[in-house]
C-alpha cells in the first residue's frame, strides 16, 4: 500500500472510530436526573413546556434559548440543563405564582455537542422535559468578549426594555446585566492565567413586590446575562431587579413601567 493510501485508510479509521466512540459514550442525562431531579419521573413536554435552541450555534459562548410555557399549566420551577457542559444546571427559573409568565428567552455557553433539556416542575408536583441537540464546541473556555478591565468597571449595570407582546394580555420585557460572568475555564491572555470564575447565580425580578421569577444559575450562562419575557400585569408601576454573584456582590435596578395603569 502507498502512502497515499495508507493516509487514507488511517483517516478513515480516524473518522469510524470517533463515530463509534460517539455511539458508545455514556449519556449523562440519566446521571443528571439523579443530580438534579432526585431521580423523579420525567414525562414528556407534551405542550407544557417547549424548547427553542439552534441546532447549530453561531457562537458557541452565546447560544439563545427560549423556554414556552402553555397558557394552561401551571408551572413552579422551569431548569434549563446542558448535558455536556461541566456545570449543567444553566439556570432554574421559579416562577412568582400569578406572574403568568409566557416565555423566558436568555443566552447560555454550549461546551460541546450536547443535548439541551428544559424540565417544568408543574403545580402537582410532576416534571415534563423537552430536549434539543445543539452543535457546538468551547463556549465555556471561549475568551471573553470585551475587555475586562472595561467589564469590571461596568459590573452590575443593568438595562430595562420594553416591547409590544404578541398576547394583549401581558407585558414583554427584557433585563440585561453587565457582568463577565466568568466561568473559570477562560484564560487570560496577557498572564496566561485562568480568570477565576466570577458569575451572577441569581437574579430576582418583581413587578411592584410580587415576584415575576427568580432564577439561580451558574457558569453555562453567557457574559452579561440578559432575560426576555412576558408576564401578566397586575397594575405594578414598576418592575424591580436584585441580581447576586459568588462573589457576594449585589446589584439593583428599578424603572417605571410603560403605561402601567
Amino acid at each position: 500500500m502507498n502512502k497515499t493510501a495508507q493516509r487514507a485508510a488511517g483517516a478513515l479509521f480516524a473518522i469510524v472510530a470517533t463515530g463509534a466512540l460517539a455511539q458508545t459514550a455514556p449519556d449523562p442525562w440519566p446521571g443528571l436526573v439523579v443530580d438534579i431531579f432526585q431521580n423523579r419521573a420525567i414525562a414528556d413536554a407534551d405542550g407544557v413546556i417547549t424548547l427553542d435552541a439552534p441546532a447549530r450555534a453561531e457562537d458557541a459562548a452565546i447560544v439563545p434559548v427560549t423556554m414556552r410555557f402553555s397558557n394552561h399549566s401551571q408551572i413552579k420551577v422551569a431548569t434549563l440543563v446542558i448535558d455536556q457542559n461541566p456545570m449543567p444546571m444553566a439556570a432554574a427559573f421559579t416562577l412568582g405564582d400569578k406572574s403568568g409568565v409566557g416565555f423566558i428567552e436568555t443566552r447560555v455557553r454550549v461546551n460541546s455537542y450536547s443535548n439541551v433539556h428544559a424540565v417544568a416542575e408543574t403545580s402537582d408536583g410532576k416534571l415534563r422535559a423537552d430536549a434539543k441537540f445543539v452543535k457546538a464546541s468551547g463556549g465555556c473556555s471561549a475568551p471573553a468578549v470585551k475587555d475586562q478591565d472595561e467589564a469590571v468597571a461596568n459590573i452590575g449595570k443593568m438595562k430595562y426594555r420594553e416591547f409590544k407582546s404578541a398576547d394583549a394580555s401581558k407585558r414583554e420585557a427584557q433585563i440585561m446585566i453587565r457582568h463577565p460572568n466568568a466561568s473559570g475555564m477562560q484564560m487570560d491572555p496577557v498572564s496566561r492565567a485562568y480568570l477565576p470564575a466570577h458569575f451572577i447565580d441569581s437574579v430576582e425580578v418583581f413587578q411592584g413586590d410580587a415576584p415575576i421569577f427568580k432564577m439561580e444559575g451558574g457558569i453555562s450562562l453567557s457574559e452579561d446575562p440578559a432575560f426576555r419575557f412576558t408576564y401578566a400585569p397586575n397594575g405594578a408601576k414598576t418592575i424591580r431587579v436584585e441580581a447576586h454573584d459568588n462573589k457576594g456582590g449585589v446589584y439593583k435596578g428599578e424603572w417605571p413601567i410603560g403605561e402601567a395603569s
